[in-house]
């Protein structure tokens, strides 16, 4: 069997153990299948000895099926597991990116919401309940009382929810008074309404550009700079994907290249470590230091 023909399968077998049900019709329009196709994987999963279950026009893959219960064996986890894996991954020093990816890795694979509460911290379990169901309902939903980074104003946002970032700390979504995605805190959220609106601009759901220091934007700087001990530990502590992008040196510093959405991030960071930081090929981040340095500081903090 080719590869692309087993993605189609899993992607089929993911719809039809989900917790919303479906029709073939709508099963067809989501993995843009033919409905031929949609019943001839279903009956490769009966002859395989899975149950198919019907009720009116909606179809599901029993998940009391024997073979289902020997991959859910290898795959999905009990509450009881879930919380001593939760109790392991956090005693990870927070500076290890395995930790975050340990993280990623264990909710891809256990698709329910008991593992939200073991990822997501305190209150914003709840809301990352009702933003999961809203992305698998595909329903638009209302930020209660977001609180904007911008003047602190609190207000309600109607958004279109499609994808979390690592660890569940913001979520994607479309702005549908803005039209535009964009990427909102949990933590800023007051708590979330669901709506009965199903989504309008799907077509329109893209995750934008999220760099190392956490900005997003459609813009792309390339930054390079030269790191010492201290810039090093510090940036790794406070940003831990930046890990991905810093080349140890012969003389014994560290190499950050990478591209980011926006200056101001990298500028904060730089700013307090110029003695430990040498921009090698920035031109752009330069000029930016330059006016943000002035700003904060006059004419001292010359460069």
């Amino acid at each position: 069997m080719d590869q692309p023909k087993i993605e189609r399968m899993l992607r089929l077998m993911k719809l039809l153990t989900a917790n919303t049900s479906y029709t073939v019709d709508d099963i067809a329009q989501r993995l843009d299948m033919s409905r031929r196709t949609i019943y001839r994987y279903i009956d490769t999963f009966r002859e395989a000895g899975f149950v198919i279950k019907k009720s009116g026009s909606y179809i599901r893959l029993d998940k009391e099926s024997p073979h289902f219960k020997d991959i859910s064996q290898l795959v999905h986890f009990t509450e009881e597991e879930a919380v001593i894996l939760k109790r392991a991954i956090e005693s990870i020093d927070d500076t290890n990116l395995l930790k975050q990816n340990l993280k990623r890795k264990l909710y891809s694979v256990y698709d329910n919401k008991v593992l939200a509460d073991t990822i997501v911290q305190g209150g914003n379990a709840a809301t990352v309940h009702t933003l999961i169901e809203a992305i698998e309902e595909h329903r638009q939903v209302i930020l209660k009382d977001y609180r904007s980074s911008h003047g602190s104003v609190v207000r309600d946002r109607v958004v279109e929810p499609f994808a979390f970032t690592t660890n569940y700390v913001q979520v994607w979504c479309y702005d549908t008074e803005s039209h535009s995605c964009k990427l909102f805190r949990l933590s800023r959220v007051g708590f979330v309404q669901k709506l009965e609106q199903e989504w309008q601009w799907e077509s329109e759901h893209r995750q934008g550009f999220l760099d190392v220091f956490r900005m997003n934007g459609e813009t792309r700087y390339h930054i390079c700079l030269r790191l010492g001990m201290l810039s090093h530990n510090l940036l790794i502590e406070e940003y831990p994907l930046a890990e991905q992008c810093i080349t140890p040196l012969k003389d014994g510093g560290w190499l950050l290249d990478t591209d980011v959405a926006n200056l101001a991030g990298v500028a904060r960071f730089v700013a307090g470590l110029m003695d430990d930081i040498q921009i090698i090929d920035s031109p752009e981040l330069e000029q930016y230091l330059a006016s943000y340095v002035a700003k904060h500081w006059g004419t001292k903090g010359e460069m």
